[in-house]
Protein backbone atom coordinates (compact mmCIF):
# COMPACT_ATOMS: atom_id res chain seq x y z
CA UNK A 1 0.00 0.00 0.00
CA UNK A 2 1.39 3.41 -0.85
CA UNK A 3 2.10 5.89 1.94
CA UNK A 4 -0.28 8.37 0.31
CA UNK A 5 -3.22 5.98 0.62
CA UNK A 6 -5.08 6.37 3.92
CA UNK A 7 -5.93 3.27 5.91
CA UNK A 8 -9.56 3.40 6.93
CA UNK A 9 -10.29 2.15 10.41
CA UNK A 10 -11.93 -1.24 10.70
CA UNK A 11 -12.68 -0.63 14.37
CA UNK A 12 -14.94 -1.34 16.00
CA UNK A 13 -15.50 -4.81 14.62
CA UNK A 14 -15.03 -8.44 15.50
CA UNK A 15 -12.10 -10.35 14.03
CA UNK A 16 -12.76 -14.06 13.63
CA UNK A 17 -9.64 -16.18 13.17
CA UNK A 18 -9.51 -18.54 10.22
CA UNK A 19 -7.86 -21.98 10.24
CA UNK A 20 -4.91 -20.68 8.19
CA UNK A 21 -3.95 -18.36 11.08
CA UNK A 22 -1.29 -20.60 12.61
CA UNK A 23 -0.47 -18.55 15.72
CA UNK A 24 -1.71 -20.68 18.67
CA UNK A 25 -2.58 -17.50 20.59
CA UNK A 26 -5.36 -16.88 18.09
CA UNK A 27 -6.64 -20.32 17.04
CA UNK A 28 -10.47 -20.22 16.97
CA UNK A 29 -10.57 -16.78 18.59
CA UNK A 30 -12.94 -13.86 18.33
CA UNK A 31 -11.21 -10.51 18.88
CA UNK A 32 -12.92 -7.22 19.58
CA UNK A 33 -10.98 -4.78 17.39
CA UNK A 34 -11.02 -1.57 19.43
CA UNK A 35 -8.53 0.54 17.46
CA UNK A 36 -7.15 0.37 13.93
CA UNK A 37 -4.88 3.13 12.60
CA UNK A 38 -1.88 3.39 10.27
CA UNK A 39 0.28 3.05 13.44
CA UNK A 40 -1.21 -0.34 14.32
CA UNK A 41 -4.20 -2.03 15.90
CA UNK A 42 -5.45 -2.99 19.36
CA UNK A 43 -8.00 -5.63 20.29
CA UNK A 44 -9.17 -7.99 23.01
CA UNK A 45 -9.66 -11.73 22.64
CA UNK A 46 -13.22 -12.41 23.80
CA UNK A 47 -13.44 -16.18 24.07
CA UNK A 48 -10.51 -17.29 26.23
CA UNK A 49 -11.66 -17.67 29.85
CA UNK A 50 -9.10 -18.61 32.48
CA UNK A 51 -9.67 -20.70 35.58
CA UNK A 52 -8.59 -17.84 37.84
CA UNK A 53 -11.01 -15.52 39.57
CA UNK A 54 -10.50 -11.78 39.16
CA UNK A 55 -10.70 -11.53 42.97
CA UNK A 56 -7.59 -13.73 43.27
CA UNK A 57 -5.65 -12.09 40.45
CA UNK A 58 -6.30 -8.39 40.97
CA UNK A 59 -4.26 -6.31 43.39
CA UNK A 60 -6.45 -3.51 44.80
CA UNK A 61 -5.82 -1.53 47.99
CA UNK A 62 -7.85 -2.09 50.01
CA UNK A 63 -8.88 -5.47 48.59
CA UNK A 64 -12.47 -5.88 47.33
CA UNK A 65 -14.94 -6.51 50.17
CA UNK A 66 -16.29 -9.71 48.61
CA UNK A 67 -15.74 -12.10 45.72
CA UNK A 68 -18.70 -11.91 43.34
CA UNK A 69 -17.31 -14.77 41.25
CA UNK A 70 -16.04 -12.82 38.24
CA UNK A 71 -13.51 -14.84 36.28
CA UNK A 72 -10.40 -13.50 34.58
CA UNK A 73 -10.28 -13.75 30.76
CA UNK A 74 -7.19 -13.83 28.55
CA UNK A 75 -7.42 -10.70 26.39
CA UNK A 76 -4.31 -11.51 24.37
CA UNK A 77 -0.61 -12.30 24.53
CA UNK A 78 0.69 -8.71 24.74
CA UNK A 79 1.36 -7.25 28.21
CA UNK A 80 -0.41 -10.01 30.18
CA UNK A 81 0.08 -8.01 33.40
CA UNK A 82 -2.19 -5.26 32.05
CA UNK A 83 -5.91 -5.36 32.80
CA UNK A 84 -9.03 -4.25 30.95
CA UNK A 85 -12.69 -4.11 31.88
CA UNK A 86 -15.28 -4.70 29.16
CA UNK A 87 -18.84 -3.72 30.05
CA UNK A 88 -22.23 -4.06 28.39
CA UNK A 89 -23.42 -0.83 29.97
CA UNK A 90 -21.79 2.47 30.80
CA UNK A 91 -20.46 2.46 34.38
CA UNK A 92 -21.86 4.97 36.87
CA UNK A 93 -18.44 5.84 38.24
CA UNK A 94 -14.97 5.76 36.78
CA UNK A 95 -13.78 6.56 33.31
CA UNK A 96 -14.74 4.48 30.32
CA UNK A 97 -14.66 4.70 26.54
CA UNK A 98 -17.55 3.58 24.35
CA UNK A 99 -15.97 1.10 21.94
CA UNK A 100 -19.21 0.34 20.09
CA UNK A 101 -22.92 0.89 20.72
CA UNK A 102 -23.58 -0.52 24.19
CA UNK A 103 -20.00 -1.67 24.76
CA UNK A 104 -17.59 0.15 27.07
CA UNK A 105 -13.92 -0.31 27.92
CA UNK A 106 -12.40 0.87 31.20
CA UNK A 107 -9.26 0.55 33.30
CA UNK A 108 -10.77 2.33 36.33
CA UNK A 109 -9.93 0.78 39.73
CA UNK A 110 -13.36 1.93 40.99
CA UNK A 111 -15.16 0.13 38.16
CA UNK A 112 -12.96 -2.93 38.71
CA UNK A 113 -13.73 -3.06 42.44
CA UNK A 114 -17.51 -2.79 41.84
CA UNK A 115 -17.33 -5.44 39.12
CA UNK A 116 -15.42 -7.92 41.30
CA UNK A 117 -17.82 -7.41 44.21
CA UNK A 118 -21.13 -7.44 42.31
CA UNK A 119 -20.46 -9.54 39.16
CA UNK A 120 -22.83 -7.98 36.62
CA UNK A 121 -23.77 -10.39 33.82
CA UNK A 122 -22.50 -8.27 30.95
CA UNK A 123 -18.95 -7.60 32.10
CA UNK A 124 -15.49 -9.10 31.72
CA UNK A 125 -12.12 -8.57 33.35
CA UNK A 126 -9.40 -9.32 30.81
CA UNK A 127 -5.64 -9.54 31.07
CA UNK A 128 -3.36 -8.71 28.17
CA UNK A 129 -4.39 -7.68 24.69
CA UNK A 130 -3.88 -8.38 20.99
CA UNK A 131 -1.67 -5.86 19.23
CA UNK A 132 -0.50 -5.38 15.67
CA UNK A 133 2.24 -3.12 14.34
CA UNK A 134 1.86 -0.80 11.33
CA UNK A 135 0.29 -2.71 8.43
CA UNK A 136 0.46 -6.07 10.22
CA UNK A 137 -3.29 -6.59 10.65
CA UNK A 138 -3.94 -5.35 7.11
CA UNK A 139 -1.49 -7.96 5.78
CA UNK A 140 -3.17 -10.69 7.84
CA UNK A 141 -6.58 -9.63 6.50
CA UNK A 142 -5.26 -9.71 2.92
CA UNK A 143 -3.97 -13.25 3.59
CA UNK A 144 -7.50 -14.24 4.73
CA UNK A 145 -6.32 -15.01 8.26
CA UNK A 146 -9.34 -13.16 9.72
CA UNK A 147 -12.97 -12.59 8.89
CA UNK A 148 -14.56 -9.28 9.86
CA UNK A 149 -17.94 -9.17 11.59
CA UNK A 150 -20.05 -6.43 13.10
CA UNK A 151 -19.89 -6.06 16.86
CA UNK A 152 -22.86 -7.80 18.50
CA UNK A 153 -23.05 -7.33 22.26
CA UNK A 154 -25.31 -10.39 22.59
CA UNK A 155 -22.69 -12.62 20.94
CA UNK A 156 -20.03 -11.28 23.31
CA UNK A 157 -21.84 -11.67 26.63
CA UNK A 158 -24.78 -14.07 26.24
CA UNK A 159 -23.26 -17.24 24.81
CA UNK A 160 -20.70 -19.74 26.00
CA UNK A 161 -17.05 -18.89 25.33
CA UNK A 162 -16.44 -22.30 23.75
CA UNK A 163 -19.17 -21.69 21.16
CA UNK A 164 -18.46 -18.02 20.37
CA UNK A 165 -16.21 -18.65 17.37
CA UNK A 166 -18.84 -20.80 15.65
CA UNK A 167 -21.67 -18.46 16.69
CA UNK A 168 -20.03 -15.43 15.08
CA UNK A 169 -19.32 -17.37 11.88
CA UNK A 170 -22.94 -18.55 11.76
CA UNK A 171 -24.04 -14.94 12.41
CA UNK A 172 -22.13 -14.06 9.21
CA UNK A 173 -24.15 -16.70 7.35
CA UNK A 174 -21.30 -19.18 6.95
CA UNK A 175 -20.96 -22.81 8.02
CA UNK A 176 -18.04 -23.29 10.47
CA UNK A 177 -17.60 -26.90 9.28
CA UNK A 178 -16.79 -25.66 5.78
CA UNK A 179 -14.06 -23.41 7.19
CA UNK A 180 -12.54 -26.27 9.16
CA UNK A 181 -12.24 -28.26 5.94
CA UNK A 182 -10.22 -25.46 4.37
CA UNK A 183 -12.87 -24.11 2.01
CA UNK A 184 -12.81 -20.49 3.19
CA UNK A 185 -15.53 -17.87 2.86
CA UNK A 186 -16.22 -15.87 -0.29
Amino acid sequence: MSAARQVSSLAPSLLVSMPQLLDPNFARTVVLLCEHTPEGAFGLVLNRPSETSAFEAVQLTPPPARDGGVMLWMGGPVEPQRGWILLGEEPDEGESVEVSDGLYLSTSPDVLRRLIETAPARARVLTGYAGWGPGQLDAELEASAWLLADVAVDLIFDGEAAGMWEAVIRHLGADPAMLQMGHGVH
